[in-house]
């Protein structure tokens, strides 16, 4: 008997799968000589970098560490980031398309090299990534990716067949990429830094940072930090001094499901070139294997109810691969920038001790492993042949212009809307686990009732740039259109930019 019921909460197999040490909260202010802000794979790695170099390194996370964009990832190890390569060539020129796969290539090979050194079991495997379509137009986007492989030299074949048995025309294959556990690897890689002195700090919210001769990292409970060097590793830059990251990406979710199935794995790792996204890889699980079916983008807090994406992902699954369980659900944000390369360097040129990762598009194992060696290097002062192409100062390509516009767009469409938009609900009428916006005393109010009939109400105006959030059904979480920012049903911050909560608002009923 099949069991295709979506699980009532989401949750990452990754965190369910491995017990994560814990780690006080700041209590009373310190200096370091680093302090990272954010516990996923860019603060966690390069904090490994800096330790081994004997740097006094402290790293400081909102949450827990790895419960952010890392801990829900599809951690494919791959330097095959969707359709890119000949992108970058059109609009940049092959010599930064050739540094972009360098990178990738170098960040796959960092983590295979570290896996062996310390012997790590993390399910590394060896795979073939595969990127394929199904539809008639996208046929020509994959040939000018295959010529652009072949201008980079690129290890790749087009080909009309695959191991999987899904719909597909063609696809182009990236030889000998990779896939692992990515909580394994990162567990073992943070007990490795404790070894090597680092501090870690949990439930420690950053807020701001004071820029005097030294940077000073200020938490939401009052200990500072003197650094001589910060990075923000914390998804979305908590420090932006004006570099305007808010308007130079834009965020979107995706959604996992992680399901069995009476086939066997073929093997390889898969995603389609077109949307809505299917991406399609195994990890296992006591021994069978563990289908994850990832897809359904969207830009956060836009489009229809949230569980719809999730039953798409098991209708999808259904009808091609076939269900006996339904294992997991889960869901990630990340972040795009103009270009689609990350932002990784100093925030700014003339403040080089802070120093900032973020946009890496869903492609963060590789992405967020490289961030950390480029910015340990700059740390360490070594040269770095990324430096460039990363910064996040440079001058964007002429395509990125109109991007920029239709990002801003889009943002004041959404400002505009949200101020305008509620329902008149009579909350009493409200069924248990549902929410609703509705106007109390003529403010703008998100109303959650809980499965004890508890209301909790929240005003719906973001703290980050007075956006207005919406309910986020899947997740149980009050989402901003605008950039991303995301809240509990009771107002705490999930995820940034923002660093305040929603206020709450008072049931006078």
């Amino acid at each position: 008997m099949t069991n295709s019921q979506l699980p009532e909460f989401p949750e990452s197999y990754w965190r369910r799968s491995v017990n994560l040490p814990t780690f006080p909260k700041l209590q009373e202010s310190m200096k370091v000589d680093v302090g990272i802000v954010g516990g996923g794979i860019t603060g966690i790695t390069a904090a490994y970098l800096l330790g081994k170099q004997n740097l006094n390194v402290a790293l400081f996370e909102a949450g827990e560490i790895l419960d952010g964009t890392t801990g829900y990832t599809t951690a494919k190890v791959t330097a095959q980031h969707g359709l890119i390569y000949d992108e970058i060539i059109q609009n940049s020129g092959i010599e930064k398309a050739s540094l972009y796969y360098q990178a990738a290539t170098e960040a796959k090979q960092f983590i295979k090299e570290t896996i062996d050194q310390l012997q790590i079991e993390c399910d590394y495997q060896r795979e073939d990534a595969y990127l394929y379509t199904n539809t008639e137009s996208y046929i020509n986007k994959l040939e000018n990716e295959k010529k652009a492989y072949d201008q980079l030299k690129i290890n790749s074949e087009l080909t009309e067949n695959i191991p999987l048995n899904i719909p597909m025309k063609s696809a182009l294959i990236m030889k000998d990429q990779a896939q692992f556990h990515p909580l394994k690897y990162l567990k073992e890689l943070t007990e490795e830094c404790q070894k090597l002195g680092v501090q870690f700090f949990e439930q420690t919210m950053v807020e701001d940072l004071e820029y005097n001769k030294q940077p000073t990292i200020i938490t939401s409970d009052g200990p500072r930090v003197t650094c001589n060097y910060v990075i923000s590793a914390s998804h979305f830059p908590f420090y932006d001094k004006q570099s305007f990251f808010f308007a130079r990406m834009y965020p979107e979710r995706a959604y996992v499901t992680a399901i069995k199935s009476n086939k066997k794995f073929p093997g390889g790792m898969y995603i389609n070139a077109e949307s809505p996204t299917r991406s399609i890889r195994s990890t296992s699980i006591n021994g069978e294997d563990l289908w994850l079916i990832s897809g359904e983008n969207h830009k956060t807090g836009q489009g229809e109810s949230t569980i719809t994406h999730y039953n798409e992902l098991k209708e999808f699954a259904k009808q091609h691969i076939g269900i006996d369980e339904l294992v997991y659900r889960w869901s990630a944000q990340d972040l795009t920038t103009l270009d689609k390369v990350p932002y990784i360097g100093p925030i700014k040129e003339d403040e080089d001790t802070v120093l900032v990762a973020t946009g890496f598009r869903k492609w963060g194992m590789t992405n967020g492993t490289i961030a950390a060696k480029i910015l340990s290097d700059h740390i360490l002062e070594k040269d770095n042949p990324y430096k460039a192409l990363y910064s996040p100062s440079r001058i964007e390509a002429n395509p990125a212009v109109k991007e920029f516009s239709k990002i801003n767009a889009d943002v004041a469409k959404h400002m505009i809307k949200g101020k305008l938009d509620f329902k008149k609900n009579d909350i009493d009428e409200l069924s248990a686990d549902d929410a609703t916006v509705t106007r109390i005393n003529g403010k703008r109010t998100g109303v959650y009732k809980d499965k004890n009939k508890e209301l909790h109400m929240v005003d719906t105006t973001c703290t980050h740039m007075k956006c207005e959030v919406d309910w986020n059904s899947g997740e149980r979480t009050w989402d901003c259109p605008c950039h991303g920012s995301r809240f509990s049903y009771t107002g705490d911050v999930v995820e940034g930019p923002a660093t305040e909560p929603l206020a709450k608002v008072e049931n006078e009923m």
